[in-house]
Formats: structure tokens, C-alpha cells, sequence
């Protein structure tokens, strides 16, 4: 069954009363948020907590203090050190008899929040102690070798000592809120609460540890929530010990968050604790002053990807680069739960449908997913030398011999196309793999049978690294290369959240995701119809595998059927749906989540608003069935004649406008917006 909750994103149009910010004032508050990955990128929380930093400090100023674990390089590259300001942080520094090293200063990003870094190995020499404490409190042992879970426990013990010495500088008045992110954190929240540290506190989880071994180890995962031995299942991974820490913090939690609605059912099964408050994940997006300008940035990057494809694929670049979209997907190489395994499978059957329809589109995918190399292909870096060097061999195109070269040039001209020709096949990888006989994306590639032949409409290039500018190869950085794409592809079995097709839409770039992804869900919640704003959700919770893939098939196949016009009109519906991933509208789920904690530990009652529903309309000038908007051959003329669909960009942008800003006036509806059927009223 779907998790009730107190406030998720369906209650969009529901602030929080007025009572919360005349009587909580945050000048008299202090707000400490904790996570492994401050200062230290490790994973996705990492970019939550950088991303979310601005707002934070906008609203508590230098009342809000990020901590995490101190490491050398990290300090001195990101945090410019300085004297606390708060006299009661200060006191503590200057503590000799605290045994630890706690390092302060500013962390270099956007709003430069306060940062407390407390040095592990200072403080190592306790563990043993530390580890005997644990015990004594929750009956929790840690093996000596889980390094990570005995450094979370000295980083949770160094907190919970300097919550002790705060509050009790601070005196009895519990104005202090701890969020605390993940079960590396979760130790300092389990010993405050042991201690009974006068303080509110909130855990987030992001991703229950059990849900991620479970789907990386294949199992089918959904459809057995409730029929999983957590117990069992944990011992036998050897998590159990790292099980019991996130499940203790998520029950000692005042208030407890997940990241999204999908989590939030997870997490009742895994964790056995509803979900307080749903707070999504958000970007700090920027705002173009005018709609053509991330226009011109997808065609100024787009040219430089065809660059590229130029090289890579030269002596077989028999088709045409105006006609070719780019796709790609990437992430962590988890094969299954990103979903590459499904996505492999569409593409072999979205190239049959494009060759049985004598479609003139050719698509290039992008595979973006650090695996181990040892070098770049030589074949690969060969490509881009001659792309260089030999332009004009390389578009199969000879100067007018009398206007621009003399008879020897002209020799050299062609004696230089000769050599460029190529019998093999371009490389389907552009780094040589350390073992390539078993790598998952290459296995697939053979069992398809896609190597980029002349043949087929789907070209594959396998990127095994992160992208740079400073690559020999692909000379650009992750934004830039994903605004010169026309769509992202994240059929993700297991994503908590999912930041890449949220990056995607901020930068306007359409995207496939799945509603067993909290970015999908959430779009799915609140947008009346995704794919007409560029957000095409796979449903890989209710179908089986095989109906997953012909949709995911279908929704690639009427994308290759669109004419440019659609599709430049498709970019601009779907940057406007950034309105809603940034971090100035979904801040406010946070705000609630440590009101509502402040709200416990101050009067022990519940609050639970009133709100007023929200979905996001389908754009006015698409037309009611999905059919009338698709061409009835697999390609068309890029020709913008006036039959094709009603478009006014401005009339259209205004509407979104005002349906975003809507859901931010408490129980408003906007002025000549009547409630449809079947939106939420929770």
C-alpha cells in the first residue's frame, strides 16, 4: 500500500502556518546539519547538501552550521579557516581537555556555510571505548574490520560530546536542531537522544542500506517488500551491525525524512517507520533571461558533440549529422539498478523499428559510466587526430580545385582521403577495458549485436570515465555535454531519488525516467501529462520487464519521429518544469521538517496542516489525444509549416508561470483555475 504522510509534494500549494515563523524565530535557534559527505563528495548526498546550502543560509544566516569528518586535502582546497562567531562554539574550541582536533572555517560554495570538521584520527584512541558505550546503550556491536561503520561511530561520538558541551553553554531551552543525513550519521543522533541532550532532531535517508545490496543483487524488489527476512537478509550480507545503526537513528529521529515517496514505502518496510515528511531533492537553477538562450547553448554544444562523432566515427560517417540525435545515459556503473540492461535491450529494438521504416534518423548513445581502463583506445584517439588534421577528408568533400588548391594540393588532398579510409568497424568503447570479456554494457553490446555498423540506425559509444574539458578525447564537462544531447535515458530499476534527469530538465533536455525513481514519481504526481513537457516516465513498478521495454521502445521511437520544430518547442516546455526543482520551492519541506521536530520537543503535538491539492496542467496547445500530435510515417520534413500544432510560446510560458507560483499561496487557487477532477485535496 502507498505510505500516508504528514506533507509530501502532492501538497504543494500548502505552506506552513503563519504560527511557525512569528513564534520560531531562527535568530534564537542554531541549526547543525550532519553528513559524511561535507566537504568530502563521495556520493549523491554530497550535491544535496552543496546545492541546498544557499538557501539554508539565506534563511538562518550564521545561525546554520554543516558538520562532517575532517580530511587534510579536502580543508585546505574547499574551507577557508576562521575564529567561530557564536560564543558558545567558541568556548568549546578553546577547550584543551576535549582529546580531539575540531577544525572551523568556511566552506568555499555557494552561500559559504559554516563549517565543524572533526578530525577521526585524532580521536581513534577511544573507539574501543566508544565502541563498548554503543553497546551498553542500544546492544549494537561493530566488527573491528567495517573501517567505515567504526569511523561513523567516532564521528557520532565527537558529536554527541559537542552537543553535550553546547547545550549545556546554551542552558536548558531547547533551541538547537540536528539533521542528520544517512546511517554514517546516524550514531551521533542515537547517542544525543541516549543522553538526553535537550535538542529537536531529524534523520534523512536517502536510500535504506538493505534496498540498495538487495536490487544490486538482482532481486526482484518491489513486489516482495513485505515478504523479505530483514534480519536474514542483512546477516547474510554481513550489513547487519551498519543495518542496526540507520534503523536506531531512523526510530530515535524526532522527525523522520525521505527524499521521496518511493523511499518512503521502502523505508516503512525496511526501517519499519513511516515517513514525517517527504523532502525532495532540488538544484539551484538558473534562470535564463530569455528562452532562446538555453536554446543556443544546446546548438553551441551540440556542435561540439558532432565534433566528436566526426572523428569517432570517420571513414563510416555515412549518415547525415543533422539528422542524428544524441542520446545517453549516466550514473554509477550499476548495471541492473540503473538501468542500462533494459535500456540496451530498447535500443535493439528501437534500431529494428528505424531500419524496417527506412528511417533516415540515426541516433548515437551515449554510454557515461566510470568502469576500469587502463588507457584511451588508440583507435579512438586516432579518430579525433585525423578529424584535426583532415577536415575536409573527413566530410567526403573536395574543394573546388581552382578556387582554393593548386595541382599538388589537390594530389596531397586525395592521397590524404585514402588514407583515412578504414576497414574495421569504429570502436564501440573509447577506452581499452581491463576486462572487456565481462564487462555488463559490452557482453550486452555482443549479445545485440550493435558495432556500429553501416547498417544500423543506433550507434554506441561506451565512455567509461567521467566527462572533463581536459580530455583528449571529449574535451567537455558533464553540463555542457548534457546540453548538447536532445535526450537523457534513466530507466533506473532502484534510484531513490535520481539527479540526472533532474539536471536534465533544468538545462531543458528531455528525459526518460520510471516511476520506481523518486524524480518519476514526483512527476509523475504532479504533472498532468510528463511526456508533453519532455518527461517520459517508464512504469517498471506494475509491468513486466518486457512491457517496460517495448514502452521504453515506443516512447524512443515517436521521439526519433519528431520534427525539429517539435522538439525545440518540447525544450522550452520542459526548462519551464525547472521552476519546480529548485531549491527555493522544495527548501520549504526542510523548513517543515525541523519545525515539526522543534514542534515535539517543545510541546509534544503533532502538526498536521491543511493543504490544498496540485497538478501540474497539460500544456494548452497539445492536442487531447497523445496520436494527433505524432506524424503517421517514422520521419518528416523539418519544415515548419504552419498545419503542425498550435504553439504560442509566451501565452503558454505565462500559463506555467502562474500554475508554478500557484502552489505557494496557502489554500489558494489561482484566478480562473477550477479544480479538475482527480487532483489531490490532501
Amino acid at each position: 500500500m502507498p505510505l500516508s504522510r504528514s506533507l509530501s509534494m502532492t501538497s504543494l500549494s500548502g505552506l506552513l502556518p503563519a504560527w511557525e515563523e512569528d513564534e520560531l524565530p531562527v535568530e534564537d535557534l542554531l541549526l547543525f546539519e550532519v553528513a559524511w559527505e561535507v566537504t568530502n563528495k563521495v556520493g549523491g548526498i554530497y550535491t544535496v547538501i552543496q546545492t541546498k546550502a544557499k538557501i539554508t543560509v539565506d534563511e538562518w544566516g550564521e545561525n546554520y552550521y554543516m558538520m562532517g569528518p575532517y580530511f587534510e586535502n579536502n580543508f585546505k582546497t574547499q574551507v577557508e579557516g576562521c575564529e567561530p562567531p557564536n560564543p558558545a562554539i567558541r568556548k568549546i574550541f578553546n577547550m584543551e581537555s576535549s582529546n580531539c582536533k575540531v577544525h572551523f572555517g568556511r566552506w568555499l560554495i555557494e552561500g559559504s556555510p559554516y563549517v565543524i570538521l572533526f578530525d577521526i584520527g585524532s580521536a581513534a584512541w577511544n573507539l574501543d571505548r566508544w565502541k563498548g558505550d554503543l553497546w551498553e546503550t542500544c546492544n549494537i556491536g561493530l566488527p573491528y574490520h567495517d573501517r567505515e561503520a567504526n569511523d561513523s561511530l567516532i564521528l557520532g561520538s565527537l558529536i554527541a560530546w559537542f552537543f553535550k558541551e553546547l547545550t549545556d553553554n546554551l542552558g536548558d531551552k531547547p533551541n538547537v536542531i540536528g539533521h542528520f543525513h544517512e546511517w554514517q550519521a546516524g550514531p551521533g543522533l542515537i547517542l544525543s537522544r541516549s543522553r538526553k541532550i535537550p535538542m529537536a532532531t531529524v534523520f534523512t535517508t536517502h536510500a535504506t542500506l538493505l534496498g540498495r545490496y538487495l536490487c544490486a543483487g538482482n532481486a526482484d524488489f518491489y513486489n516482495n517488500l513485505d515478504k523479505f527476512n530483514i534480519d536474514k537478509e542483512a546477516g547474510e550480507r554481513q550489513i547487519y551491525h551498519r543495518y542496526c545503526l540507520e534503523r536506531a537513528a531512523v526510530h530515535c529521529a524526532h522527525v523522520f525524512t525521505t527524499v521521496s515517496q518511493i523511499t518512503a514505502v521502502e523505508a516503512n518496510h525496511m526501517l519499519h517507520r513511516k515517513a514525517d515528511v517527504v523532502t525532495p531533492n532540488g538544484l539551484n537553477v538558473k534562470k535564463f533571461s530569455a528562452m532562446h538562450e538555453f536554446q543556443n547553448l544546446h546548438s553551441t554544444s551540440k556542435a561540439r558533440i558532432q565534433e566528436f562523432v566526426r572523428g569517432h566515427f570517420y571513414g563510416h560517417l555515412d549518415f547525415n549529422l543533422e539528422k542524428t540525435l544524441f542520446f545517453f545515459i549516466a550514473g554509477r556503473y550499476e548495471f541492473s539498478n540503473k538501468g542500462a540492461d533494459i535500456f540496451l535491450e530498447s535500443l535493439s529494438r528501437l534500431n529494428y523499428l528505424l531500419r524496417v521504416h527506412r528511417s533516415d534518423v540515426t541516433v548515437v548513445v551515449f554510454f557515461i559510466m566510470p568502469a576500469q581502463t587502463n588507457n584511451f583506445n588508440v583507435e579512438s584517439l586516432k579518430g579525433q587526430a585525423v578529424r584535426k588534421q583532415l577536415w575536409y577528408g573527413l566530410i567526403g568533400q573536395i574543394p573546388d580545385m581552382n578556387s582554393i588548391l593548386d595541382r599538388d594540393d589537390f594530389t596531397i588532398m586525395k592521397r590524404a582521403i585514402y588514407a583515412t579510409q578504414r576497414h574495421s568497424l569504429p570502436p564501440v568503447t573509447t577506452h581499452n577495458m581491463l576486462d572487456d570479456s565481462k564487462d555488463p554494457i559490452l557482453s550486452n553490446v555482443r549479445r545485440i549485436g550493435l558495432f556500429n555498423s553501416r547498417n544500423d540506425r543506433i550507434k554506441i559509444i561506451f565512455h567509461p570515465e567521467f566527462l572533463s574539458s581536459t580530455s583528449p578525447l571529449l574535451p567537455m564537462d558533464y553540463e555542457d555535454f548534457v546540453r548538447g544531447c536532445n535526450l537523457g535515458v534513466f530507466p533506473s530499476y532502484y534510484e531513490p531519488w535520481g539527479y540526472t534527469p533532474g539536471e536534465c530538465t533544468v538545462m531543458g533536455i528531455p528525459s526518460v525516467t520510471t516511476n520506481l525513481s523518486g524524480f518519476g514519481c514526483f512527476m509523475e504526481e504532479h504533472v498532468s501529462d510528463p511526456a508533453a513537457y519532455g518527461i517520459y516516465i517508464v512504469d517498471r513498478r506494475f509491468r513486466s520487464a518486457e512491457e517496460s521495454c517495448n514502452q521504453l521502445t515506443q516512447f524512443m521511437f515517436s521521439f526519433c519521429q519528431q520534427s525539429r520544430r517539435q522538439r525545440i518547442i518540447q525544450r522550452n516546455r520542459t526548462e519551464r518544469l525547472s521552476d519546480l526543482l529548485d531549491w527555493r520551492y522544495l527548501g520549504r519541506f526542510y523548513i517543515h521538517a525541523r519545525h515539526l521536530a522543534l514542534k515535539f520537543v517543545i510541546t509534544w503535538s503533532a502538526l498536521s496542516p491543511q493543504t490544498e491539492g496540485f497538478r501540474y496542467p497539460r500544456p494548452y496547445s497539445v492536442p487531447p489525444s497523445p496520436s494527433a500530435s505524432l506524424h503517421s510515417t517514422p520521419h518528416h520534413s523539418d519544415v515548419e509549416d504552419s498545419d503542425d500544432e498550435p504553439y504560442d510560446e509566451d501565452e503558454e510560458a505565462e500559463r506555467d508561470r502562474l500554475n508554478i507560483k500557484a502552489p505557494f499561496v496557502l489554500g489558494a487557487v489561482p484566478e480562473g483555475k477550477k479544480k479538475q477532477p482527480g487532483e489531490s485535496g490532501n
